[in-house]
């Protein structure tokens, strides 16, 4: 099977969760993830079932994939999604390290449903001074000491 038919099953499957979390109250979007080929999770979006804002169908998937698999390093895997990821989101993805996205609808799409996004791209590529919500930073040496201990530390695994 060709990589391009391979994607839209994948996507329509995305798809489908998406759809069903609608029926559960979700909001619409779902995501799959999948390694070597597999499909390792599906998940869809429960920010209201679980009274979490983080409870995105992508970050969803990651956690249930990590969980899976046993690690918070998903090189190699592959996140289908109904839309478009979201800042939060997308930045999940970079620290999972996932290989690759492929997605359907675009952020214009889901801004049309009322998903506004766009001030969230905004902001995080402002100065922390001029964001929406402030920001202050209080330089402690303990917070600095963390990041010394860290260093030091010789059993770490960096991620």
């Amino acid at each position: 099977m060709k990589m391009a038919q391979k994607d839209r099953i994948l996507l329509e499957m995305a798809i489908e969760t998406a759809l069903s979390g609608i029926d559960e109250g979700g909001g619409p979007f779902g995501a799959v993830v999948t390694c070597g080929g597999k499909v390792i999770a599906k998940e869809y979006n429960k920010v209201v079932k679980m009274s979490d804002p983080t409870a995105h169908a992508e970050i969803l998937a990651i956690r249930t994939a990590s969980e899976l698999l046993k690690t918070h390093n998903l090189k190699g895997c592959t996140l289908y999604s109904s839309c478009e990821p979201c800042p939060m989101c997308i930045g999940a993805i970079y620290w999972a390290g996932i290989d690759r996205v492929v997605y359907a609808s675009d952020r214009n799409q889901a801004e049309e449903a009322g998903f506004i996004d766009s001030m969230i791209y905004n902001e995080i590529s402002s100065n922390p001074s001029d964001r929406k919500i402030r920001f202050t930073q209080i330089r402690m040496d303990s917070a600095e000491e963390l990041f010394r201990k860290w260093k030091d530390t010789e059993n770490k695994i960096p991620y």
